[in-house]
């Protein structure tokens, strides 16, 4: 064999080794794009449908065409009128108080309670941090007779009683504030910390101004989960609500149609919708702030 012949050869070998190493990856891959396509699948098409439903003309409520088909806003239209009794556009003001409320003060009190138990050593810590889980996982619906008859006792249940459906809120997102900060505390560097602290910062201004910024990625994500729990909340809302507080999950659940016993699916379809989309929106635009945050800053070595 020639010299020329040899590199010859030898790129053959790597070519065949190339393709044998491709066929042999190319089924995983497959397998995995095909299992990604059918949890999407799965996943959007209850919100793809209702979508399409809150879009569709009353007359053609049960058309099993999956694409949009005589398409329409009066949905919408209806969703906001107050003639058959419902009340979306006040209902829509409450669950944005009652949300950012919730979170505002479950943010507050979670930061500083993460921080001690992230950087703090005491006796019972891990037991307070159990306490703390074992909140998160409570049942809703042991609390239901309880709180109803000490929220009466207090006349907590009639007019405008924000109060009656913030501190329950705030009693399920602050378990889970608590827990999600702790963790992300606990991963952060104590030699940014310990650098302030010989720059000659005091320990609360290295938590406000070291620590809080380089913790955004973190409080981004805990506010956006805990707003998400407080405007999702149904069972408690509906319990302790009154006609002048009704968020939009309870609003949604006593609308009306046209007629008597009948179901407004695309009035409903069409409400949910709005509820739903800017949820998505604002889980897609933090989102890019969090991956932006996460490589901002850190420590070399």
């Amino acid at each position: 064999m020639t010299t020329q012949a040899l590199p010859a050869a030898a790129t053959a070998a790597e070519e065949q080794v190339r393709h044998y190493t491709f066929k042999k990856r190319r089924g995983p891959v497959i397998r995995g794009y095909i299992g990604l396509a059918i949890i999407v699948i799965w996943g959007l098409a209850p919100f793809y449908w209702m979508v399409v439903t809150a879009f569709r003309d009353v007359g053609f409520t049960f058309d099993t065409t999956p694409w949009p088909t005589h398409v329409t806003l009066d949905n919408f239209r209806t969703a906001f009128s107050t003639a058959r009794g419902n009340h979306f556009g006040h209902a829509l003001v409450n669950s944005v108080i009652i949300g950012v409320v919730t979170t505002a003060v479950a943010m507050l009190v979670g930061v500083f309670a993460a921080y001690a138990l992230s950087r703090l050593n005491f006796p019972g810590k891990y037991f307070v941090l159990g306490i703390v889980l074992g909140a998160s996982m409570f049942p809703g619906v042991a609390l239901v007779s309880p709180l109803f008859q000490l929220f009466s006792s207090w006349g907590w249940l009639n007019g405008y009683n924000y109060q009656a459906l913030i501190i329950p809120n705030i009693s399920f997102a602050l378990p889970l504030t608590v827990y999600t900060l702790t963790a992300f505390f606990g991963e952060m560097p104590w030699e940014l910390e310990e650098s302030a602290r010989m720059d000659g910062c005091t320990p609360g201004q290295a938590f406000r101004k070291i620590m809080l910024p380089l913790a955004a990625p973190g409080l981004f994500t805990t506010a956006i989960l805990a707003f998400i729990s407080s405007w999702n909340e149904f069972l408690l809302s509906s319990q302790f609500s009154t006609s002048k507080t009704q968020p939009v999950t309870v609003a949604i659940a006593f609308f009306t149609g046209a007629q008597p016993h009948q179901e407004p699916y695309t009035t409903v379809m069409a409400a949910a919708t709005i509820v739903t989309v800017p949820l998505i929106i604002m889980v897609l635009v933090f989102q890019r702030a969090i991956v932006s945050g996460l490589t901002a800053g850190g420590v070399k070595g």
